[in-house]
Order: structure tokens, then C-alpha cells, then sequence
């Protein structure tokens, strides 16, 4: 039977690999795709490591993939700022600041908000209450509630962008998933229409409802932080299979 889609968007933790360790047939995996000819997409909210460092470990896994096929939150949260001509307070992971590290920062007009870790302090987040109370725009680094990593589920950004929407009576511009937006931008780049292009998630909110709510195909991973309830929650038309392993059988 041919596939359905002609595109594969993949989130990278959590279905790639997990912590430092690869998910079982996912190298595999990627390589099964390219020999039937899709086009690949390897997407993230991922905030905690710059786009040199993650296509870095990607390569190390044995995945070969050209940096233009590698789609992150922070980058395309910082073409929104550009784009706007903003100048952000970033409270975002040491890792990521060689991605930002050529914007105007000087009296900020904005908050740029991601997985921060313990920047994630009392200080900095009323700091950036002040500034969104009086008109600031706040921009998300993705949505995502929480992750997984070798220590376990980890609170993400998410929870702390609603504190300060809710404080500050703002609404967050979020860019990542499951933001529309993110997902049209990188559809774009493939030429082909949104029912042509599957997206292969761990995260049930972020990536399968936010994929299909962009028109998209979805397929949720029983691995990273997959809970057993998420099932329940799968919109209509999306699938599930055990891991990225198992998407050709």
C-alpha cells in the first residue's frame, strides 16, 4: 500500500531518543523513510540546546541530515522578534543564547520566555511581569507542560508562560508547538499541502492535536513521556504505534 503522506515531521525527544540514550529503530527509522522518499523534518520546543549542539548530537546518533531539515522554537521565535523589530528580555537556557546572541537586548520592549531552568526565578519572572503589565509582548518558546528526560518529567515553559498571562492579563505569542503558525512554517519549506505531511510526537497536546489542528496527519509514540491516558485524548484520524520503529509496519 503507499503511504499516506509524502512528509515526516519528527519531534526530537522522546522519539529520536531519550535522555542521552537513542530510542531503540529510531536511527533506523529515519534512514527507512529517506529510501521511500519522504521529505524530513526533524522539529522542537527543545530550549536547552543551542541548533549547533542538537544537529551535533543528531550526527552522533548516526542520523545524516542537512541543517536546513532541523526546525527549533528558539529560532523561530527569534525571526519573530526580528521580523518585529523587538528587543527581548530573554529568560531562556544558557545553551540556546549563541542562538540569540546577535539581538538588540538593550532596554527591553519584550519578553522571550523558554526552558530556563532555574533562571525560571522570582527575579527575573516578575521582572518580566512588570514589563508585559505595562504593554510588553511575551513570546513563548513552545507550550509544552513538562518533558523527560534521564531524571525523569520535568517542568517546561508552559506552566510558567500561563502564570505570567494570567498576572499580567496577557496572551502569550507562542512559537513552537502546537502553535499553527510553527507547523505552516515548516511545512512550507516542503512544497506539499498539509494532509501530506505526518507528524510523529510524544506529547499528545503539543504535537499530535497541534499538528492536526494545522491540517496535518498525527501519530503519537508509546515512548519519552507518553502516559497511558493520552490515548484517550487522540483526535480523530491520528494514530498510535509503540515507537518511530514501528511507523513502517
Amino acid at each position: 500500500m503507499p503511504l499516506a503522506y509524502k512528509a515526516l515531521f519528527l519531534d526530537l525527544s522522546g522519539v529520536i531518543y531519550e535522555g542521552n540514550q537513542t530510542i531503540p529503530g529510531a536511527v533506523e527509522a529515519v534512514v527507512r523513510a529517506r529510501e521511500k522518499g519522504l521529505a524530513l523534518r526533524f522539529i522542537t520546543n527543545t530550549a536547552s540546546q543551542s541548533s549547533r549542539d542538537l544537529l551535533r548530537r543528531l550526527r552522533s546518533m548516526g542520523l545524516s541530515l542537512q541543517d536546513s531539515e532541523l526546525f527549533t522554537a528558539p529560532l523561530a521565535a527569534k525571526a519573530y522578534i526580528l521580523e518585529h523589530r523587538l528587543r527581548p528580555l530573554c529568560i531562556v537556557n544558557d545553551a540556546v543564547q549563541e542562538d540569540l546572541a546577535d539581538l538588540d537586548s538593550d532596554d527591553p520592549n519584550c519578553v522571550l520566555l523558554g526552558d530556563a531552568r532555574d533562571g525560571l526565578n522570582y527575579r527575573n519572572l516578575n521582572r518580566a511581569f512588570r514589563l508585559c503589565r505595562n504593554g510588553a509582548p511575551l513570546i513563548g518558546i513552545g507550550m509544552n507542560k513538562y518533558f523527560k528526560d534521564d531524571e525523569g518529567l520535568m517542568l517546561d515553559a508552559g506552566p510558567f508562560i500561563r502564570a505570567l498571562e494570567w498576572a499580567a492579563d496577557v496572551t502569550a505569542v507562542i512559537m513552537g508547538k502546537p502553535s499553527q503558525a510553527f507547523f505552516d512554517q515548516v511545512r512550507a519549506t516542503t512544497g506539499l499541502s498539509p494532509e501530506q505531511c505526518l507528524m510523529v510526537g510524544d506529547d499528545v497536546a503539543g504535537d499530535v492535536e497541534g499538528a492536526v489542528k494545522a491540517g496535518l496527519q498525527g501519530c503519537l509514540v508509546r515512548t519519552g513521556k507518553f502516559l497511558p491516558e493520552d490515548e484517550q485524548r487522540l483526535p480523530a484520524g491520528a494514530q498510535v504505534v509503540d515507537s518511530l520503529a514501528d511507523l513502517f509496519y
